[in-house]
């Protein structure tokens, strides 16, 4: 009986329903247009806005050497500590040098062997010039004794240079700090085997001031060189760094330098701020967040933020024509509290919605209301 009571009352709903939509019919002939879609709007103007452009960042060391040797043999000798701060100079790692010792001390012995050779053969030319003079020695004699000379001579070049070669490498079997920084973990212990130009001893960076890195649309090439060349390197709240964590750098950058060509592929070009670090808070590869604040004295586009539609990451917004609003493709700046800068797409006196977006296709009729009328619309079902 329940069952077909539910059948009885289904044919009658869907009779009702024919019927009211015979009415509806009757209501369209009759002359009657359908509703818009109630939408609130929002009239595009100019403004002054002190706000700041994001970019993702790195922070890098301005100077960064990986320390290998030049020099085959066992480490003898690490005197730094991981981590250590290190000056220009500093020893860090010895090699052991008997075997470069040896060498060196033979090479000199060499030289010297040579050079008293050179200085007896000079005597037997000096004599033999002064014996030709009277005709008391053949000319061959003395013509011989000049080849050997020259010969002497070319010979203890060939053994300073070799002298200076060993004493290179006896001079290389110490690793010295190239500049002041901080020395990363060690990769070798005493006793180590080494090969040169191969093994990896450590790494060590400056720490003080550090550069920061960050790629910028190559549209924004003429503003970084117009604070390039005016010389915007002083300390100020114009370029600020915001860390992982979310807190803001206590200490401000300066640009230092922009690339000197584009990237083809992105249309980025990479611009540095040199920031300094006395407390060795920034720590090479840390990402970051990059703050220029806008120093632009030209007014912008402003427009409330709730009226942007992220579509396939392009970001759109409703711009109201006639009684329809038509999608419009916008690109969008830095983001003021609710407002977000426009930096494309819109202009002075364009009107676009900002409430009931939610609800609109590409040429929806809609109808406008004030926002206040708007928002008790929507809140009464819920009473």
């Amino acid at each position: 009986m329940r069952t077909h009571t539910i059948i009885v009352g289904a044919v009658a709903i869907a009779s009702i329903a024919i019927a009211l939509a015979g009415c509806g019919g009757r209501s369209g002939a009759e002359g009657k247009p359908p509703a818009g879609v109630p939408v609130a709007v929002y009239q595009i103007d100019t403004g002054s806005a002190s706000f700041f452009d994001v970019y993702p960042a790195t922070v890098f060391a301005l100077n960064q050497v990986d320390l290998r040797p030049q020099v085959s043999g066992y480490i003898v000798g690490i005197y730094v500590k991981d981590g250590q701060r290190v000056r220009k100079g500093t020893k860090l790692y010895a090699i052991d040098r008997q075997h470069y010792q040896a060498a060196y001390d033979q090479a000199v012995a060499n030289l010297n062997t040579s050079r008293s050779n050179l200085a007896k053969m000079q005597q037997d030319v000096d004599r033999y010039n002064e014996l030709a003079k009277n005709d008391a020695i053949a000319r061959q004699t003395l013509d011989h004794a000049i080849a050997d000379l020259e010969s002497a001579k070319m010979q203890v070049a060939g053994l300073e240079a070799n002298v200076k070669n060993v004493q290179t490498d006896l001079r290389y079997s110490v690793i010295e700090a190239p500049f002041d920084g901080t020395i990363s973990f060690s990769q070798v212990k005493v006793g180590s085997s080494v090969t040169a130009g191969q093994t990896l001893l450590n790494t060590i960076s400056s720490d003080d001031p550090m550069a920061v890195d960050c790629n910028v649309d190559q549209k924004q090439i003429p503003r970084f060189a117009g604070m390039l060349a005016e010389k915007v390197v002083r300390h100020d709240t114009t370029f600020s760094i915001v860390l992982p964590d979310g807190s803001v750098y206590p200490e401000a950058g300066r640009l230092s330098v922009i690339d000197r060509a584009v990237d083809p592929q992105t249309g980025t070009i990479r611009v540095r701020v040199v920031v300094p670090n006395p407390r060795e808070i920034l720590k090479a590869g840390i990402t970051c967040n990059l703050r220029i604040r806008s120093t632009s004295p030209v007014s912008s586009v402003l427009f409330p933020y709730r009226a942007v539609v992220e579509q396939m990451g392009e970001y759109f917004v409703f711009v109201l024509t006639g009684d329809k609003v038509v999608q419009r493709r916008v690109t969008l700046g830095a983001r003021i509290n609710d407002m977000v800068v426009s930096r494309g797409g819109l202009a002075p006196g364009d009107q676009i919605v900002v409430d009931g977006v939610q609800k609109l296709r590409d040429n929806t009729v809609v109808a406008v209301v004030p926002p206040q009328a708007k928002a008790t619309t929507e809140t009464a079902p819920a009473k």
